[in-house]
């Protein structure tokens, strides 16, 4: 395979730039993961299959990635604001169980749904609920370089602080000196300095069960610092990537950055941090607020108001490819019947390659059909070293199915190909397709159908008594580990035991 350089927008510097990574061939790429107080839904799947492929770019070529996704289960409050309850505890509540209980089962079901869109699981996840120590060290660096302050046991970023040394607002844009400038006062009605500070960590209420021991109270961390301590502490005070949903980026990111300078890590983090745009419906953003997303078991089982249908987890994860990652994806029946046949192309492309296999290189070669091949091959490249671009990937490999196509049809000549051009073809789409793109062969015929049509034929062969069908029959279906069964009720199979 050729030598790749792959370039990345990076939302901090607002353009495309090489990737260089700080310690070559090393590479530190940290994803905010899912606050676990419910299924995932098909924006926990965007993200999480976006740079999944990017995890599988980086190794394919060349880099030796350490790749850091989190579980959030303690700290995020109702509306991602600093007052009230914290999502996990309020479920817990409600159904009886113990906030570990209620997270437990939805990373269960976390691992699950993702693993089924054949996402390869992070090198390490840690849990914030693990990492207290790491979270309140870091409070304990911003309060003495003077960037944060405590209140009643509670401790909070003082961002109009923050904002005269550093850039609170870098990442996201945001003015925010006319944000602090609206909020000066804030009336007594709440113990923080301007409402845009956050908080670093709270004092629990006496009804508070998630709670732990600090410098300052019995209380709990703010949901922005986990990122910050546990991307630290596997990845270095400052790493290479990180990556999230672009509704992360303010004020999560935003404030992960603040935080990183006003430590002793005095860094932005990362160095590149790449967003992934948002699922869409009908041109709306889905989301729960609005009651029109969607959880992923629901897609794979159809039972869904906006579905006309089951869809299978390789059809998902098509769909998410084949836009580009910063590109806003609307969500429809009609969209995913389309990744459906995509998915389905690609997947026949294999098929038909492994029919092919060894025919090339008999005859005299083509060179201008030799040439013409490279150069398709070289464009599979292209779009993946365009930031991430997967939808120029894959009709670039739709263009290299044309070809294979052509050859397997005899409208070209497969003989003409040589070895060489050959096993490059063929490795790149297998390659791209399997590897890098993440799809997979999905089984789409259901076993008891198939059997019941073949045991019709059988019944046929046996009232006609053309036993030599009927041997045929039992024999092939023995093969496959399968007995037929003659009862006097009829015709039935089982396992071979």
């Amino acid at each position: 395979m050729m030598q790749q350089k792959l370039n990345l927008y990076n939302t901090l510097t607002r353009k495309k730039e090489e990737f260089q990574p700080l310690h070559p061939p090393f590479v530190g790429m940290y994803l905010c993961g899912p606050t676990v107080y419910g299924e995932p839904h098909l924006g926990h799947a965007r993200s999480a299959v976006t740079f999944d492929v990017l995890y599988r770019y980086l190794k394919f070529i060349g880099y030796k990635v350490r790749y850091v996704r989190n579980i959030t289960d303690v700290g995020h409050l109702v509306n991602d604001a600093d007052e009230g309850e914290d999502k996990i505890q309020k479920l817990a509540k409600l159904e009886n169980l113990e906030p570990m209980e209620v997270a437990q089962n939805y990373t269960n079901i976390y691992h699950r749904d993702i693993s089924r869109l054949n996402n390869l699981p992070p090198d390490i996840e840690p849990r914030a609920s693990g990492h207290i120590i790491e979270q309140i060290e870091m409070i304990q660096e911003i309060l003495e370089n003077g960037f944060a302050y405590e209140v009643n046991g509670s401790v909070y970023f003082d961002v109009e602080k923050y904002n005269k040394a550093y850039k609170y607002g870098k990442l996201s844009g945001r003015v925010i000196e006319d944000l602090i400038g609206n909020t000066r006062t804030l009336d007594g009605q709440d113990e923080k300095r301007a409402s845009v500070d956050f908080a670093l960590w709270k004092k629990a209420s006496p009804t508070h069960i998630m709670r732990w021991a600090s410098p300052w109270s019995d209380g709990f961390p703010g949901w922005h610092l986990e990122c910050s301590a546990m991307s630290r502490k596997y990845l270095g005070k400052t790493f290479d990537i990180h990556g999230g949903g672009l509704d992360l980026m303010f004020p999560h990111h935003e404030c992960e950055i603040a935080q990183s300078q006003a430590s002793h890590n005095h860094t932005d983090a990362a160095r590149y941090w790449i967003h992934n745009n948002m699922i869409t419906v009908g041109g709306q953003k889905m989301g729960k607020s609005l009651g029109n997303f969607i959880n992923l078991s629901e897609l794979f089982n159809g039972n869904h108001d906006m579905l006309e249908q089951a869809y299978t987890p390789m059809t998902i994860r098509f769909f998410i490819l084949q836009a580009h990652y910063r590109s806003t994806l609307d969500f429809s029946n009609d969209a995913l019947q389309a990744a459906r046949k995509g998915y389905s192309k690609l997947m026949n492309g294999l098929r038909i390659l492994a029919k092919m296999d060894g025919q090339a290189g008999t005859g005299e070669p083509d060179q201008k059909l030799n040439e013409e091949l490279k150069k398709l091959v070289e464009d599979c490249f292209k779009g993946l070293n365009d930031d991430l671009n997967t939808a120029k990937t894959i009709a670039s490999l739709f263009n290299l199915l044309k070809k294979i196509n052509s050859l397997y049809l005899g409208q070209l000549t497969i003989a003409s190909i040589t070895t060489e051009v050959y096993t490059l073809l063929t490795e790149t789409y297998r390659t791209l397709v399997l590897d890098v793109l993440g799809l997979q062969q999905e089984s789409t015929a259901d076993v008891e159908e198939m059997l019941h049509l073949v045991l019709g034929f059988y019944k046929e062969a046996k009232d006609t008594k053309a036993y030599d069908k009927v041997d045929e029959i039992r024999a092939e279906l023995k093969k496959q580990g399968i007995v037929i069964k003659d009862l006097k009720t009829g015709i039935d199979w089982a396992y071979e035991e």
